[in-house]
């Protein structure tokens, strides 16, 4: 299949530049700090770029304000229009606020009620619109039309790419020895913008883009070839991109040195691994470079490398089902079954040992008319959260030892 004609150039340096200047004092320079618990994890020195605290949590808001501020008198007078369900959309209407400008935000007709009235009380105009992305970027393209709207793309655009790269300036003027820039890759806006920046201004740096198993469709294009993928939800939905942009993968095919692709797993590890160790929240997108170390440490030991936490826009749901599967995995969250008789006191004996064993019950259930319990007996499901993983096997001992029967079960 033909790809469409690219209507634009490359970003050069120097736009990046300009973009730095214009938005300056109107996003958070955010912090660039090492964390001296994660590098001693990884032997490794990790700086991590805290774009999670911009004031819409993302580092959208830099591609999106450099674009604004560069339309001309007649498209600010006409105002603008975004697709977009999640951080682009806060950074678009929060920005065009500010400036003034009016902005239509169409977004997915299932997009959570919550982001819908953030946007909104951000003075955008929300428009409904189709069951997914897709269709909202469809409808985007006619009212752009109908309305004669300018388009805030939320990656393929030179304006956009040079705002996100500011980024990059940014990492190398707090740490200027960086050797690596460990960058999420969704449509490709920034690490472009973030590879052009740090290719200039230190040749040597290595660029790597990373992405989530589920959508790596860039890295599909970088290598020219297939990856398995299911094509459907992911805990890092803001890199969940299928088509990334003409203008981006032109960028990164030239400037960006390799595309790791991480699983599910990793990347909720590495939100739960930021959330404990630097108190900071995360979205799956924003922990994903982070994920790329947790993959392969051995690769980045002994190396400056440069993490962009891009954003910290996370659904509370989503959130304590990633710390719970964490502690599932790290043995901390564990299922038993116990057989005891059906007798008073039997019940409270057994929920005594676990506090003894210091054991936090955290759901229980009591099956007293379960098919496979006898007449006399009872069975009861508990989960329990332990202090450290090695608590479970003393704990199953302590149960045996007063006579009822206990196996593990899997979460």
């Amino acid at each position: 299949m033909s790809q469409p004609i690219v209507p634009a150039v490359l970003p050069q340096f120097n736009d990046i530049q300009a973009a730095v200047e214009r938005i300056q004092g109107l996003v958070i320079e955010t912090p660039c700090l090492c964390s001296e618990t994660i590098s001693r994890k990884f032997s490794a020195k990790i700086w991590l770029k805290f774009e999670n605290l911009q004031f819409t949590a993302s580092f959208k808001e830099r591609g999106a304000l450099n674009k604004l501020l560069n339309l001309n008198d007649q498209e600010k007078q006409t105002g603008v229009i975004a697709a977009s369900a999640g951080n682009h959309a806060q950074g678009v209407a929060y920005h065009a606020q500010r400036l003034g400008i009016a902005a239509t935000i169409v977004m997915p007709e299932n997009t959570p009620v919550v982001k819908i009235s953030r946007v909104k009380e951000y003075g955008a105009e929300v428009v409904l619109y189709g069951k997914d992305f897709a269709a909202a970027a469809a409808q985007m393209q006619a009212l752009s039309i109908t309305r004669n709207l300018t388009i805030i793309h939320p990656f393929d655009d030179a304006d956009v790419i040079a705002g996100q790269g500011s980024v990059a300036v940014e990492m190398l003027k707090a740490v200027p020895d960086l050797d690596v820039l460990l960058v999420p890759i969704g449509g490709g806006g920034l690490i472009s913008g973030m590879a052009i920046a740090a290719k200039t201004i230190k040749p040597s740096i290595q660029v790597i883009g990373v992405q989530s198993a589920v959508y790596p469709d860039m890295a599909k294009l970088f290598y020219q070839q297939d990856y398995p993928n299911s094509m459907g939800s992911t805990v890092a939905e803001g890199i969940a991109v299928s088509h990334p942009g003409q203008l981006t993968r032109q960028v990164v095919k030239r400037y960006v040195d390799d595309i790791i692709v991480v699983n599910e797993d990793m990347i909720e590890e590495a939100i739960a691994m930021l959330l404990n160790i630097e108190k900071t929240v995360c979205e799956g997108a924003g922990a994903t470079a982070m994920a790329a170390v947790m993959s392969d440490p051995k690769r980045f030991a002994a190396k400056n490398v440069g993490i962009v936490l891009s954003g910290g826009n996370i659904d509370t749901r989503v959130m304590i089902s990633v710390l719970q599967r964490h502690l599932t995995r790290v043995g901390r969250m564990v299922r038993i079954r116990v057989d005891l008789s059906d007798h008073p006191g039997a019940l409270a004996r057994l929920t005594a040992i676990i506090a003894e064993q210091g054991g936090n019950i955290y759901e229980l259930r009591h099956e007293r008319f379960a098919a496979t319990s006898r007449a006399k007996n009872s069975a009861v499901s508990i989960d329990i959260e332990l202090k450290i993983a090695t608590d479970l096997l003393p704990l199953i001992a302590a149960i045996e030892k007063e006579d009822y029967v206990a196996r593990i079960e899997e979460i």
